[in-house]
């Protein structure tokens, strides 16, 4: 039975023999592995912007406006293969797709050049006096009306200018708030990787340390194979078994407790009827003689000369004819006795059928012991086998030293440490340069800002101190003040807006391209499709990752399916496919003992003829007890006679009658003799029928012998029936027991090593599955990727660039019309050299 352990260990690495599998399989115990020691990640690679959120989606709006086309997949992987030319469309497809850029480009170029240039000759122009230089202004009818428009137009246009500054300042200002707050990302991030390297170990580990686990449940059920095996047997042979004892203890009990109960109440009523018949017996043996004494001192009277008379002759012929009613109905003598049912019922009650069905199962409910007795052999190999499982759990902690995890983990967390150095130490000069940065964003905003001003203390100044009933010439100094405000403030607008716009090109070409080359496609994972494509990277590996990782560019190991398992937080085993380093399945087969297994499990031999379940005096009583004896009574003849009255005749009706037609005759000796015989029969009546018929009204009012005399032969019939169906159920049983047992025996244990292997086998698949998903979970290596990529470059820094060129570039164009209305306007409130009355022509300047 040494064997049967090794069977255990055989399907305890997966492998298969079809010459020991078993007719059925039963799901094995379950085994509780507990959890793999994990600790919680920190990091959560999301970044929710707040409310500048919404800035950002009108600036991928408007991108999605410029460029509105698909990654370019072809075209980027013919640019990393250094391809990119060698076909004739190339240049076509790239300037197609980029044709919003260079557009958008290209104007804010032709912004950049023109506007030094308009402002320069607007500048010369005005010196000449000319475009408004002249300090001389034609009053019109309508120049309220134009002041107001003009005054309008050039606020609106400064709010626009103002919200655009205000989108960049914020941009600019989000942008260092998070530079800032990088430094926790990236902490986290390590912190996270520190966690991935060193909880590792400890992990393969518990997986290694869980086999002792299955090997003691294992143990502990060879260990206890004879109540195990024998109870599995007892289970299977109780489906035939059980059903026949059943039967029987359900007829010993329900039926037979109910027929008992009937047979009691019969014998008390049989052993009550034999009194009561007895003692009617002798009371109408009586009545019988008094009532035949009465009619022969009757009949005597009626022989009276005094009857022959004419008055008496009809009378004393009626009286004559009804003494034949004077007799008894009943006759209780011919009635059979019970006293030899009495007997068998007496007899039937001593059987105690429960007892002989208990003897059964206690025969049956030995087959644990009889089993655990012929099972001891299996006890004897279970040294063997522990050696055997000893040995695997050696082999395992063996294979998992030799395995260069440690080597591996140590390495990469000195690098991890290195990298974690160097970052630190750059921190500070990042945060130098981001200084140098905002500073010079805010030197921009506030180029706009100090145009704004001068617009917004011209409008203040001019509407201020504007009187509408000044001339030209004799405006007041604010109004004069606000109007070279405004002339200053287009003068800035010349001198800053093409620097601003230089700028607004710039971060608009980077990061527009940016978000549309690098941010989108990372999104829709598209990115990671480009850089999986057969020899991008290197010209001769058809798969690059599984190049740089196992040397074998063959195995088909994509960036995107890494990513992915690593997002769900999926094993580093799973997602990297390190079954081609080392399998894991090879480290869990132990087939080479599956042989011996295989011949020796068959040796098993258990004999159950021992047991008995029904013997042949057990048998002879259930005959015996399904006859009770009672249907042999003639129950229509006790109650046919019970039904009866007691006499042909109401012997006081015939006493009243007689006595009534004794007053019909003339008076004299006849009628007094004839009083005389009525009043003998009513003191019979009283003296012997009516004790007569109390004793019959005591034998009706036990209508329950009725009752229980139907039921016990209605039970006797059923009895004899179920009593036969039980003996072939337990004979079945026993037949079952005798012939069969030895096919069951081996069934169930074959069943029996399938549980204690499906021990092992659930080890295996629990540490399959554990390693695919929670040993080494990958989810640190895709948080540093989104972290890098999702939440630095494109929501810190691409994000808030493009705002911040999208705010800028706003105020930078609204600039021009701002430029015109505040020329326009300052005509109205500088103070004039010269004047002239109302012209309706239209002003040249």
């Amino acid at each position: 039975m040494a064997v049967e352990l090794c069977l255990l260990l055989l399907l305890l690495c997966g492998s298969t023999i079809s010459e020991v599998q078993p007719i059925y399989k039963p799901p094995p115990g379950t085994l509780d592995f507990g959890f793999v020691p994990a600790k919680t990640y920190d990091t959560g690679a999301y970044h929710e912007p707040g409310p500048i959120g919404i800035l950002f989606k009108i600036v991928h709006s408007f991108l999605y406006l410029v460029q509105p086309n698909s990654f370019p997949q072809d075209l980027i992987r013919k640019l990393a293969q250094q391809k990119f030319g060698n076909t004739q469309g190339d240049y076509q497809k790239a300037i197609y797709y980029e044709i919003g850029f260079i557009v958008t480009a290209a104007l804010g170029l032709l912004f950049i050049l023109l506007l030094p240039l308009v402002g320069l000759c607007f500048c010369m122009c005005r010196c000449c006096d000319n475009c408004g230089g002249e300090m001389h202004q034609r009053q019109k009818k309508n120049a309220d009306c134009q002041r107001s428009c003009f005054a309008t137009f050039l606020f609106v246009a400064s709010l626009i200018i103002s919200v655009g500054v205000l989108c960049a300042y914020a941009a600019n200002q989000h942008l260092t708030n998070q530079v800032r707050g990088a430094k926790k990302l990236v902490n986290s991030n390590f912190k996270d990787l520190k966690i991935f390297l060193n909880d590792t170990p400890a992990q393969i580990d518990y997986l290694v340390g869980q086999y002792n686990t299955t090997k003691d449940k294992a143990l502990s059920e060879l260990n206890n194979v004879g109540p195990l095996l024998g109870s599995r047997v007892q289970e299977q042979l109780g489906k035939e078994v059980h059903p026949a004892l059943d039967a029987a203890l359900t007829m010993a009990g329900v039926k037979v407790e109910r027929a008992i109960k009937a047979i009691r109440e019969t014998k008390e009523a049989l052993e009550n009827v034999s009194v009561s018949v007895e003692v009617l017996q002798e009371g109408t043996e009586r009545l019988h003689a008094n009532l035949t004494d009465v009619k022969m001192h009757l009949n005597n009277t009626l022989g009276d000369s005094a009857c022959s008379a004419a008055q008496a002759a009809s009378t004393c012929n009626i009286i004559r004819n009804s003494l034949n009613q004077l007799n008894i109905n009943a006759n209780f003598s011919g009635l059979p006795g019970v006293s030899a049912q009495l007997a068998k019922v007496n007899d039937v009650l001593k059987i105690d059928l429960s007892s002989l069905v208990q003897k059964g199962y206690a025969a049956f409910n030995d087959t644990p012991d009889l089993v655990v007795n012929q099972t001891r052999n299996i006890l004897s190999a279970v040294p063997y086998i522990k050696n055997v499982l000893e040995s695997i759990g050696s082999n395992i902690t063996t294979f998992t030293k030799a395995l260069p995890v440690q080597k591996i983990l140590a390495d990469l967390m000195v690098s991890l440490t290195q990298s974690e150095a160097y970052v630190q130490d750059y921190f500070p000069v990042v945060e130098q340069y981001d200084f140098y940065r905002w500073l010079g964003c805010l030197i921009l905003c506030c180029m706009v800002v100090l145009i704004l001003v001068f617009y917004y203390l011209g409008l203040l100044c001019g509407t201020c101190g504007y009187d509408k009933h000044a001339s030209p010439t004799t405006r007041g100094c604010i109004s004069n003040t606000g109007g070279n405000f405004l002339m200053a403030g287009v003068g800035f607008s010349f001198l800053f807006s093409w620097v601003l716009m230089i700028v607004v090109v710039l971060t608009f070409v980077a990061g527009g391209n940016v978000e549309k080359l690098v941010c989108e496609p990372f999104e829709d994972k598209t990115l990671f499709k480009v850089l999986d494509t057969p020899y991008l990277l290197n010209q001769h590996w058809k798969n690059y990752l599984s190049g740089i990782l196992f040397k074998n560019p063959d195995i088909n190991l994509t960036f995107e399916k890494v990513y992915s398992d690593c997002k769900e937080n999926k094993g580093i085993y799973t997602s990297l496919h390190l079954e081609h380093m080392f399998n894991i399945d090879e480290f869990l087969n132990i087939s080479m003992y599956t042989e011996d297994v295989a011949l020796k499990i068959e040796h098993i031999q258990i004999n159950l003829s021992k047991i008995i379940l029904l013997d042949e005096i057990g048998k002879e009583n259930l005959l015996d007890f399904s006859s009770s004896g009672i249907e042999g009574i003639n129950f229509a003849a006790y109650l046919t006679e019970i039904n009866k009255s007691v006499t042909k005749v109401d012997l006081l009706s015939f006493a009243n009658d007689l006595e009534a037609r004794a007053d019909q005759l003339p008076k004299g000796a006849l009628e007094n003799a004839l009083k005389g015989h009525a009043n003998s029969i009513r003191m019979i009546h009283n003296q012997q029928v009516v004790p007569l018929e109390q004793a019959m009204k005591y034998v009706k009012a036990r209508s329950t012998l009725n009752q229980s005399i139907r039921l016990l032969k209605r039970t006797s019939s059923e009895l004899m029936v179920k009593v036969k169906n039980v003996i072939s159920a337990v004979n079945a049983a026993q037949l079952l027991i005798n012939n069969n047992a030895s096919l069951v025996i081996v069934q169930e244990t074959k069943k029996y090593m399938d549980t204690i292997v499906g021990y092992f086998e659930q080890y295996v698949e629990w540490v399959k599955e554990s390693i695919a998903m929670e040993v080494a979970a990958c989810k640190p290596i895709a948080n540093v990727i989104d972290t890098a990529v999702d939440i630095f470059l494109c929501s810190y820094i691409t994000d808030s660039v493009n705002t911040f060129w999208f705010g800028l570039g706003s105020s930078s164009i609204f600039l021009i019309p701002a430029i015109i209305f505040a020329v326009k306007l300052s005509k109205y409130y500088r103070r004039m050299d010269t004047e002239d009355v109302y012209d309706d022509s239209v002003e040249q300047w």
